[in-house]
């Protein structure tokens, strides 16, 4: 075999190797960029449910009595008496708070009503039925120490602990969920069930 066929072959083997090099190499970057593609996709959804999630409903509440500036004000879902007395300035030097829940959640809708000293209230938040309906029956969900001790059967002690459950699990769904309430049995719940609502 001559020279130049020698040569030829030589230059053909070392195309090739160049040729295998460069397909390599570029297959290796179009899988880190499709990567990078897609964890940047991940990125984005994360971070666009992430946001969605954090956006809470928007619920309008009004507060009046002994505060700054009495009005309707919006606040975020899951909002305690205390931020909607913040949302309207504060209270006043006259305002009396003693026999007020402030960790209490609001909903959209109601009223909270913030007595002066020369008041002695319970009452603190009023919606279109009031912590009593028409039948005479406590708002379980809306109700005061006092308030509750008013339904025959249930004390200052359990009225304390319907209280302490609705402010960690949230409002009662239906009346049958007082008897989750620690000392609230089958019984009991007999008792109560007929001076009691949700609404």
């Amino acid at each position: 075999m001559d020279k130049s066929k020698i040569l030829k072959i030589a230059i053909a083997i070392i195309i090739g190797i160049f040729a295998i090099i460069y397909y390599v190499f570029n297959q290796g970057k179009e899988s880190e960029y499709d990567d990078l593609i897609s964890n940047t996709a991940i990125v984005d959804n994360t971070v666009e449910n992430n946001e969605k999630e954090n956006k809470k409903s928007i619920i309008k509440v009004y507060v009046t009595g002994a505060v700054n500036n009495p009005g309707v004000i919006e606040l975020e879902e899951g909002s305690r008496i205390q931020d909607a007395i913040e949302g309207v300035g504060g209270i006043t030097n006259e305002a009396n708070i003693k026999n007020i829940n402030l960790a209490y959640e609001v909903s959209d809708g109601e009223k909270i009503y913030i007595p002066n000293l020369s008041e002695d209230s319970d009452e603190n938040i009023e919606d279109s039925s009031n912590q009593k309906n028409q039948n005479g029956k406590v708002n379980i969900n809306k109700a005061t120490v006092s308030e509750l001790t008013n339904v025959p059967g249930i004390g200052a002690s359990t009225a304390e602990k319907i209280i302490a459950y609705r402010d960690k699990n949230g409002k009662f769904k239906t009346i049958e969920d007082i008897k989750n309430v620690s000392g609230i049995g089958q019984n009991k719940y007999e008792n109560i069930k007929d001076h009691i609502t949700v609404k």
